[in-house]
Formats: C-alpha cells, structure tokens, sequence
C-alpha cells in the first residue's frame, strides 16, 4: 500500500506549465544535438576505416618486406616506426584466439591477407577481451614468427577533452531553454499576479504594456477591463450613496408628519421604523464613502494618545473599553477613516460582548497590529470571511437591535484597504472574537 501510494504521488509530468515547456524543449534540443553528434561520429569512423584498410594495403606488404630483409637483431628497432596506431606489429607468435568468423573480423582478414599476398602464409584470429581485436600471424623467410596487432578501436581515438565539451554543450543547452521558457512564461506569471490582486479601489501601478506584441496587447487589455470594473464599481456606490442620500429628506418628512399623528400606539410604531430606514440609510451612505476612503489626506498621528482619546471617549458615556497592551508610536495614517474602523469594531465588541479590550503591537517588520477583543459568543469559523461581507448578519431575524444593519464590519473591511491595511476575524482562545487590523506600510 505504502509503494502504491508513493507511485500515485510521483509524477513524471510536472504540474507547472514553465516546468512543461522547458522539459519538452530542452529534450528536443538534447535528443537534435545527440542525433547531430551521433551523425558525426559515424561519419568520421566510416572515414576513420577507409582510411585504415587503405593504409592496410599499401603499407603492410611494404613494412612486412622491410622485417624480411632487416638482419633479426635490427628487427626490433624498426617495430616502432612501422606502429601505425590501429595496426603494429609484434615480433613472436602473439596471443591465441578464435577465427574470425564474424562480418567484421572476415572484412579486415581479408584485407590483410590482401595486402600480404600468396608469398606469406597467414592466420587470423580474434583474441578475447573487452574491446575487438584481431591477429594475423605469419612467418618471415627464415622462419621468424611475425603477428599483426590489429585493432580497430584505435582507429578514431576520442580526445580527452571531448566530455568537457560534451558537459559544456548540455549547460548551454538548459540555459538557453531556461531563459527560452522564462521569457515566455514571465508574462503570463505578471498577468495571473495582476489578476489575483486586482482590486479596482486601490490605486495599484498598471500592467505594464511592453513587450512582444501578445504580450503588450494582453497587458493592454487586462488595463482596459480594470478601469471598466473601476468604473462600474464606482457607479454602483455612486447611485448607492445618491439614493441613501435623497431617501433622508422623504424620511425627515415623515417623521415630522407622523409627529403630528393623534393615535399614539401608532405613532410610535412608525416612528420607530422610520428610526430603523434612516439608520439603514445613513449606514448606506458611510458604506459608499468608504469605498472612496482614500480622499482623506494623511497625516502623521500619535498612535497611543489617539487611541486613548477614544478609549476615554467611551469611558466617559459609561461604557467598558479597556487598554491591556500598547506598543504605539507616530504613524502615518488618516485619522478619520481609523477612528470610524476603531468605533465600528468597538461598538459591536460591546453588543456582543459587553466590554472591549485593545491591544496595540509594533512588528519588527514595521507593520502595526491593532486587535479588538471581546468575549461574546463568537463566530462559527466557517463564516467568519463572510460576516466581512456587506449586508451579511448572522442573525437572520431582520431585527436591528440584534442582527444590525450589516454594514458596519463591511465599511471597517473598505476603510482598511484604503489606508493601507487589512482587516481579519478569528475566534478567541476561552470565547469571544479578536479583530485584528494590520496596517502594513505607513501611509504617504
């Protein structure tokens, strides 16, 4: 089971399509380059034997006739000069061996037997070994035994520097086809990182639109579809903000109206709702300015006095908010998009909870962290993305008391990005919910 398991998750065919692209042409270029080398070889080994049974012809007969006539003690003097590399000759009857009955021992026999002639009785043996070899054994005229070391291997020597050359080639060979896959993935990797932090409220730097004529049209096309999702974005807050906006003066007439009602019951009943709409407006419109947050200016704050300030603020009016840890300083940051994030997370630690606690911390890696804690009864971790969401409440009643508006956490979510931050959710450790905004670059 365990091998089963360990085959299933080895993959022969990367995932990646960079990895793809490089094996593929990387072994194209190694497969051409092998067949390019082998093409070669063959032909200078061809060349290499042509050439050896045409020195074997001409050349035998005459260093054979040159031995026969040297004096025996001047016979081994000359062995050196008469070593052509693939073929020498040896003064004895040499090594013992098999005839050479396969092709290529039959074609360079009968070589040497022609080159040799009638006048010299020959024998041709193929000696055992690891590499070809062959013997021809005669006798000179006074009964010397001469042999023919005949080996082909020698025939076209490799020189030693070859592999280096060989490992050189194949470097050059995944350079090229990395550099290759890198110039035509890059592109597509920008465009995929482009689309996953897309964001049409943030001001983030354009696609570049350089490059292969592809390449720049699809940066140009991506550019285009933001601005549009930007522009259709922002018309959809704009009518959001224009409506929340014009529904205040009908409901400021209403309420006047129904002031001047006799039935009391009723009265309050409308009132009441028309209480719940223009809250529900007036959050409507928080939630279209903070999807433009960014207008506000920044400014460098005191991060600790500041928070003290409205810490005191709800102290004041009664309400429990405490600071249990503070590692402030200055920020750069706009001061009225943190002060409504702060308030929204704050009053709904106190709906839920009864008592807020802050904690303010300073990473080393200059980023602040501003966590909200309560002790209220929590969030199932299955939805605490979605509670993040606009007009998203887990009680489902519609009372507002209880359930609210389902706005405040949204806008908190949208003033976050546009200082520069974010805003996430979990569970506390003994119940409740730490929210915690990181703010992870200073505001210019």
């Amino acid at each position: 089971m365990a091998t089963r398991a360990l085959l299933k998750g080895f993959r022969l065919w990367p995932r990646t399509l960079g990895a793809r692209l490089f094996l593929i042409l990387l072994a194209g270029l190694a497969i051409a380059h092998a067949m390019s080398f082998t093409v070669l070889f063959f032909e200078r080994y061809t060349a290499a034997k042509s050439m050896m049974f045409n020195t074997l012809e001409n050349d035998v007969s005459t260093s054979i006739a040159i031995l026969d006539r040297l004096p025996p003690a001047e016979r081994p003097d000359w062995l050196d000069r008469l070593d052509r590399g693939s073929y020498r000759f040896v003064l004895g009857r040499g090594l013992s061996g098999t005839p050479a009955l396969d092709a290529r021992g039959a074609e360079i026999a009968s070589k040497v037997r022609a080159a040799i002639g009638p006048k010299y009785p020959i024998t041709v043996e193929t000696i055992p070994g690891p590499n070809f070899r062959l013997q021809a054994h005669i006798a000179l005229s006074d009964g010397t035994p001469l042999t023919i070391d005949v080996n082909p291997t020698g025939v076209m020597p490799l020189a030693d520097w070859l592999p280096y050359v060989l490992v050189a080639q194949l470097a050059l060979l995944v350079l090229c086809s990395w550099f290759a896959v890198r110039q035509a993935i890059r592109p597509l990797v920008n465009l995929a990182r482009a689309a996953d932090n897309l964001d049409p409220n943030l001001k983030t730097p354009r696609l570049s639109e350089t490059g292969p004529s592809e390449v720049a049209y699809a940066a140009t096309a991506f550019n285009a579809m933001r601005e549009r999702i930007a522009h259709y974005l922002e018309e959809r807050v704009q009518i959001l903000a224009a409506i929340s906006h014009d529904l205040q003066t009908p409901i400021t007439r209403m309420k006047l109206r129904v002031e001047m009602a006799d039935d009391l019951d009723d009265r309050d009943k409308l009132m009441r709702d028309l209480g719940e709409i223009e809250r529900l407006v007036k959050e409507g419109v928080a939630y279209a300015r903070s999807a433009h947050g960014n207008v506000e200016k920044a400014s460098r704050i005191d991060l600790s006095s500041f928070i003290e300030s409205l810490v005191y603020d709800y102290q004041d009016t009664g309400e429990e908010v405490a600071i249990t840890e503070m590692d402030g300083g200055a920020i750069m940051t706009r001061p009225h998009a943190l002060r409504r994030i702060l308030t929204n997370l704050i009053d709904n630690a106190l709906k839920f909870g009864g008592r807020a606690e802050i904690e303010v911390e300073r990473r080393a890696d200059e980023a602040t962290v501003i966590r909200v804690m309560d002790r209220g009864p929590g969030i199932p971790d299955d939805q605490l993305e979605a509670v993040l969401k606009p007009f998203f409440r887990l009680e489902q009643s519609r009372n507002r008391d209880t359930g609210g508006t389902g706005l405040g956490l949204a806008i908190a979510v949208q003033l976050a990005a546009a200082i520069g931050g974010s805003l996430t959710l979990r569970n506390r450790d003994g119940g409740g919910i730490v929210a915690e905004m990181t703010i992870v670059q200073a505001m210019a």
